[in-house]
C-alpha cells in the first residue's frame, strides 16, 4: 500500500460517509439492499456503492440529478464519481473527492458527456504526466486533439484501463460497433474518427499518433482509466465540437 492511500476496508468507511452526507447521491431506481423503512439516501449509498451480487449493474444515474437551474453542478458530478470508485473498488484516498476534475463540457447532458480526472503529476520540466480518467456508465469524452503550445510540445499519451471497460477511438478504418451511441450534443451524433479498439482491465492503447484525434466511450460499467503522458497543456486541446470546443477553452 502506498502512503497516502487506503485499503478496502477504508474504501467502504470513506465512501459511505461522503456519499450518505447530505443525500446527495444522484442515483435512481430500486436498491436491493437492506436499509432502514423510508430512508432513500441509505439505500442510494449502498446501490451505488456496492456491485449487484445478482451480477446486475446498478449504475444508473439521473441526468436532471446533475443540475440546479440548468446549470452543471460538479458537486452532483464529483458524488456519481465517488460512486463509480465505490462500485468498482478503486483506492479512494485523501484529497481525492476534493481535487476532483468534473465537466459536461458546457452540454447539459452530464450522463451521456462529460469527464472527471484526477491528475496526479504534471511536470512540464522534466516532462511527465499521470492522471486517471472516470466515465459513467456509456459516458462519451469528446473528441479532441493536442497542439503544441508556446510553452509544451504536443501531447504524447497512452491509457490503460483499470477497472470496467472503455472504446477507445481515433484513426484508422471505421469498426464502431453498435452499442456505440455518440450523443446528439456532439457534432449532431457524429464524430470525425471512427475506429475503436475495446479495451478492458489491463489493456494500454496509445494515441494513434501526436495531434491526431481520439474520443472515448465507456462500457455498461463505466471505466476507470490511466493515462500516461510526456506533459498536458489545457490551452492546446482542440474539441472536433465548435460548442464543447470554445466551453472548455472559456470562450463562453
Amino acid at each position: 500500500m502506498t502512503k497516502g492511500t487506503v485499503g478496502v476496508a477504508g474504501v467502504a468507511l470513506i465512501g459511505a460517509a461522503i456519499l450518505l452526507s447530505g443525500c446527495t447521491s444522484p442515483i435512481k431506481g430500486k436498491c436491493s439492499m437492506n436499509a432502514k423503512a423510508g430512508s432513500d439516501c441509505p439505500k442510494a449509498a449502498a446501490k451505488c456503492c456496492h456491485k449487484a451480487k445478482s451480477g446486475a449493474n446498478c449504475l444508473i444515474f439521473d441526468n436532471a440529478s446533475f443540475y440546479k437551474a440548468g446549470k452543471f453542478d460538479v458537486e452532483k458530478g464529483k458524488d456519481a464519481i465517488m460512486c463509480l470508485a465505490m462500485y468498482h473498488g478503486y483506492p479512494v484516498f485523501p484529497g481525492m473527492r476534493e481535487n476532483l476534475w468534473v465537466s459536461d463540457y458546457g452540454t447539459g447532458q452530464f450522463t451521456k458527456l462529460g469527464l472527471a480526472a484526477f491528475m496526479f503529476k504534471n511536470n512540464e520540466e522534466d516532462r511527465y504526466m499521470i492522471m486517471d480518467l472516470f466515465l459513467l456508465p456509456s459516458q462519451m469524452l469528446p473528441e479532441h486533439w493536442h497542439e503544441d503550445s508556446d510553452k509544451n510540445p504536443a501531447k504524447r499519451e497512452g491509457w490503460v484501463v483499470r477497472w470496467g471497460l472503455s472504446h477507445m477511438v481515433g484513426e484508422g478504418d471505421a469498426n464502431l460497433g453498435k452499442d456505440v451511441v455518440i450523443p446528439i450534443c456532439h457534432m449532431n451524433g457524429e464524430a470525425t474518427t471512427k475506429h475503436e479498439v475495446i479495451a478492458g482491465p489491463g489493456v494500454f492503447v496509445p494515441v494513434t499518433r501526436v495531434t491526431s484525434r481520439h474520443w472515448m466511450f465507456a462500457g455498461p460499467e463505466g471505466a476507470i482509466i490511466t493515462e500516461v503522458a510526456n506533459v498536458h497543456t489545457d490551452k492546446a486541446v482542440r474539441h472536433s465540437d465548435q460548442a464543447i470546443n470554445d466551453n472548455f477553452l472559456g470562450k463562453k
